[in-house]
């Protein structure tokens, strides 16, 4: 079969599109893959940056959708069944391997690119929303870094329970996009976007913030929280270090940092997957749908994730057999 492999831990210029080995079925369901999600942190793991180290050669992709190919018996999953997963790793490929804990049937109507956008952006944003920061309807939500797969899953799940949304774009052509995803205020993310904010909630700040770029937008994030706000950790986009926080600011403004971390958590708590896709599940049955992703052939893909790397991809990127 085809994937793309890092042949090397330079980024995209290490990725490799080449002829490899057919994955063994074992006791993991095989599908064959109608769409491969791109996320950061596959960014991260081919520049060698992130918390899993991986020595090259490997196929990268955490996200799949497409087609059962095979299935152990009692998992629950028939050959030619419609289904995505999490598959950690060998997701960039025609074939992927996923344990059945991790997968789940992809909702009519979906197709697969769509399917596979849900998949990680959306699981962790129900789960950063619903689960960790607790949002209740009535509630703000500022997002960071809005344009982006998480930054739009986060508006949108945010907007299906009930919250509203305050997004902030670093780039000023995104603020149509993010407009159009549900966003209720967009702001630009310069100087003096704190103010804006605090403007924008007439002085009172926001309940949740989404962070998943870090760097030097954290302190004023924390500053923006209105009382008993809590801040959501997802990642660190601004590549300017893990940012540091002083806890007498979390006592004596009742706020917290909270941290995300989605994929650890499944892997500690698989029957989470499920759950949390229940919910996601409500959310689409009632209408919830991801805009269409941003679509590389496989063979392509590299140009893909430097894309991603470069800032030019608006929403999810979705590689294509």
């Amino acid at each position: 079969m085809k994937a793309l492999v890092a042949q090397e831990l330079t980024g995209p210029a290490g990725l490799v599109y080449a002829d490899v080995d057919d994955v063994v079925a074992g006791d993991a369901v095989i599908i064959d893959v109608g769409a491969a999600g791109v996320c950061f942190p596959d960014l991260l793991l081919t520049r060698g940056e992130y918390q899993l180290r991986l020595e090259p050669p490997f196929i990268p992709g955490m996200e799949v959708a497409g087609t059962v190919r095979s299935a152990p018996a009692g998992s629950g999953f028939t050959v030619g069944q419609r289904v995505s997963g999490l598959s950690m790793i060998g997701g960039y490929a025609e074939q992927a391997a996923v344990l059945p804990a991790n997968v789940v049937p992809t909702p009519d109507g979906i197709d697969d690119a769509s399917a596979v956008a849900l998949l990680g952006n959306y699981y962790t944003m129900y789960f950063a929303l619903a689960r960790r920061a607790a949002l209740r309807s009535g509630e703000t939500v500022l997002v960071l870094g809005s344009a982006g797969g998480i930054g739009v899953a986060s508006i949108q799940i945010a907007k299906a329970l009930g919250a509203r949304v305050v997004a902030l774009v670093h780039r000023t052509d995104a603020q149509d996009f993010v407009a159009g995803v549900g966003a209720d205020v967009v702001l630009p993310l310069g100087d003096g976007w704190k103010q804006a904010v605090l403007d924008a909630t007439d002085g009172r700040g926001v309940d949740v913030v989404v962070d998943p770029v870090g760097g030097d937008a954290f302190d004023d994030a924390i500053r923006v929280l209105a009382p008993e706000g809590r801040l959501l950790v997802i990642g660190f986009a601004a590549g300017q270090g893990i940012p540091t926080v002083k806890v007498n600011r979390l006592l004596l403004r009742n706020v917290s940092v909270v941290g995300v971390g989605w994929g650890e958590f499944v892997r500690q708590t698989p029957a989470a997957q499920a759950e949390v896709g229940a919910g996601l599940g409500a959310l689409v049955a009632a209408g919830l749908r991801p805009p269409a992703p941003v679509t590389y052939r496989l063979a392509d893909g590299a140009q893909g994730l430097q894309a991603l790397a470069d800032g030019k991809v608006r929403g999810k990127l979705v590689l294509v057999p």
